[in-house]
């Protein structure tokens, strides 16, 4: 059975644990490989945890955790205004919300679990007066299909150096929260 429910700053350590296996599963070939192994050590846990610490105690960002088997097997969080770091939108989209992460690990993929925590980001946004919403994805991420299925739009593109790597993201976007609940 499924839980959705806030995360808690006790929850970061599984969050961090979450974050870097579900990079590891998802991102292998679509990542710099310099980035993925960076993950792999204790020192990388650490500072994972001491970021999911952060954003929970602050609480600037709305976070939802699954549980399944009492184990975190997947999280989001987002908040409102955008945090944009390029101005390659459409002209015609503006949102007044962000989906920053949505991270499962791969046996909760394909299971519902990535729609209900979405759901749920969207419903307490809408429910604090938030009318839409933009993510950030890979361009070569097979999750796109995901969005797209969800009715998110393509509204966008930039371009990220990682790793010395150059990456391609596009911006999905949703007018009306409404049509994720």
């Amino acid at each position: 059975m499924l839980e959705l429910r806030r995360a808690t700053p006790a929850d970061a350590p599984a969050l961090a644990s979450v974050h870097i296996r579900s990079w590891q599963e998802t991102y292998a070939g679509l990542m710099p490989d310099g980035v993925l192994e960076s993950m792999t050590d204790q020192a990388a846990l650490d500072r994972r945890t001491q970021l999911w610490q952060g954003i929970l105690t602050k609480g600037a960002e709305l976070v939802f955790v699954a549980v399944r088997g009492g184990e975190v097997v997947g999280f989001t969080s987002g908040a409102a205004g955008t945090f944009l770091t390029s101005n390659s939108l459409t002209d015609d989209f503006t949102a007044d919300a962000e989906l920053s992460t949505l991270y499962l690990l791969k046996s909760a993929q394909g299971r519902g679990t990535g729609r209900a925590l979405l759901r749920a980001l969207a419903a307490e946004l809408a429910a604090r007066g938030n009318r839409s919403l933009l993510l950030w994805v890979l361009a070569n991420n097979p999750a796109r299909a995901f969005y797209e299925h969800l009715g998110g739009a393509v509204v966008g593109e930039r371009q990220e150096k990682v790793s010395g790597a150059v990456l391609n993201e596009v911006a999905y976007g949703w007018s009306d929260l409404r049509a994720l609940l």
